[in-house]
């Protein structure tokens, strides 16, 4: 496994606005390499990236033979990483993930003492293939994981390597024999990235590279130092007032059950919503907002940037009820009709102020 912090820093520079550009430049290289493998799948890979820079977690969503577990390596590979694949299934236990202690012997003075072996969790991109799989108790082992970046075996605590992500997968169509995430667990994840099928020309493209003798290769673009530093970056972009009361309302009109006279909650929402998004959802709209600019080569965030990333944060949050199963409503076309009702300069006359004096 390369070690992340070992390789030369591409970001070289200390002032945002100059970082910024440099990001955006690597951006660009980075699509580049990782396109050399895959065909199409930009916007997949824009959000896959923005949960990286995050510091987050994403949930990736496709039926079989679509390259997530390609698409997830080469993008490792590109970002000069330690990737580990861990295939879930019925028999996993959480020892087989975070790892185990086991018994050695010191022959020259006969002593036995326990040593932790660590399990495939500590790598930098962990690829959980078919989370639902396996049952519950591995399913928390990897979530705490998740949470904690740490691993506890016999009372010792054994920290995870920085950076850190797990990109999980989950098949939508088979769902016989698996256990599916609860919503609290579901949560901790920053995005929920739905693949596609390519288009018709994608697909031709595909089956060219796919089945002749030529190998495509992709070069490291960002080291373990440079992703840390974006990390950073995210951080430090600004958002204006205006800009977070928006996702804000976004958030807030999704809770059927929180009632309000002074924003009433839109039809669709009262209609096809069981349940809404939690506080989570507010805190990854900003951040995944604020990787957004920075891939935009922009050091601030707009509305726009907040629209962007509403549906991968939002649509694992939202819980839809019998009336939009049988209307048949998914949670993107309740986030779809939210972005054209929730007014982004707010109701209040000193939010409009706000705006005005930004846009002027």
């Amino acid at each position: 496994m390369p070690d992340p912090l070992a390789s030369k820093p591409t970001l070289t520079t200390t002032e945002p606005e100059q970082a910024v550009a440099q990001v955006r430049e690597a951006y660009d290289v980075l699509c580049k390499e990782v396109a050399n493998v895959i065909v199409g799948q930009d916007d997949v890979v824009e959000e896959l990236l923005m949960s990286v820079f995050c510091r987050g977690h994403a949930l990736i969503v496709g039926v079989p033979g679509l390259a997530k577990t390609l698409l997830v390596s080469t993008l490792a590979r590109t970002l000069s990483l330690g990737f580990s694949r861990i295939q879930f299934t019925p028999d996993l236990m959480p020892s087989d993930i975070t790892g185990t202690e086991v018994i050695e012997e010191d022959k020259t003075t006969g002593s036995r003492e326990l040593r932790f072996v660590k399990g495939p969790v500590f790598a930098n991109v962990i690829l959980a293939d078919e989370i639902n799989r396996t049952p519950p108790k591995t399913q928390a082992a990897l979530l705490e994981a998740m949470q904690e970046r740490q691993v506890t075996a016999g009372g010792v605590r054994h920290t995870l390597p920085d950076p850190f992500f797990v990109l999980a997968t989950q098949n939508p169509i088979e769902q016989e024999g698996t256990y599916p995430l609860p919503e609290a667990q579901l949560d901790r994840f920053m995005f929920m990235i739905t693949i596609d099928y390519p288009r018709e020309d994608e697909e031709l493209e595909i089956i060219r590279r796919t089945t002749s003798a030529e190998e495509s290769q992709v070069k490291p673009v960002l080291g373990g130092p440079d992703v840390l530093r974006v990390q950073e970056l995210v951080r430090q972009t600004p958002v204006a007032d205006h800009v977070a009361r928006y996702a804000l309302r976004l958030v807030r009109a999704t809770r059927v059950r929180e009632h309000s006279t002074e924003n009433p909650k839109p039809a669709i929402v009262v209609e096809y919503l069981s349940w809404g998004a939690g506080p989570r959802a507010s805190q990854f709209l900003i951040l995944g907002a604020k990787a957004h600019a920075i891939l935009n080569g922009r050091f601030h965030v707009t509305p726009e940037d907040i629209q962007a990333i509403a549906k991968p944060v939002l649509r694992h949050r939202v819980i839809t009820n019998f009336n939009a199963e049988a209307d048949n409503i998914t949670p993107d076309d309740v986030i779809d009709q939210l972005l054209k009702t929730v007014p982004v300069d707010g109701e209040s006359g000193e939010e409009k102020k706000q705006l005005d004096a930004v846009m002027r």
